[in-house]
């Protein structure tokens, strides 16, 4: 069964620690479009709930990302864990070869 996650621009210029302050993961999609990367949030409630479903380089993901209009099927390769707080950091995405 696929999750579905959904996924918004991260903003020009944002720092990392002040976007996890307010509640969002910093992340990055691969392989959408060719090389290219796309720096992305993600909501942390949603990050936990994915997490306990999906594992890594297993479970395939519905990414979307609404103000790119992108909907596709991802893995989750990558995820980064505070050393001390335990707590998810930073996730990366990558996309399927099969985005129509």
């Amino acid at each position: 069964m696929a999750v579905t996650v959904e996924s918004q621009k991260r903003p020009e210029g944002s720092k990392p620690n002040a976007l996890r302050r307010s509640g969002l993961i910093p992340a990055n999609l691969y392989g959408h479009n060719g090389t290219e990367s796309i720096s992305l949030v993600i909501d942390a409630k949603v990050v936990e709930r994915l997490l306990k479903k999906a594992a890594v380089n297993k479970t395939e993901i519905e990414l979307s990302i609404p103000d790119l209009e992108w909907t596709g099927k991802t893995v989750l390769k990558e995820v980064q864990v505070h050393p001390a707080k335990g707590t998810p950091y930073h996730l990366s995405f990558y996309a399927g070869n099969n985005q129509g």
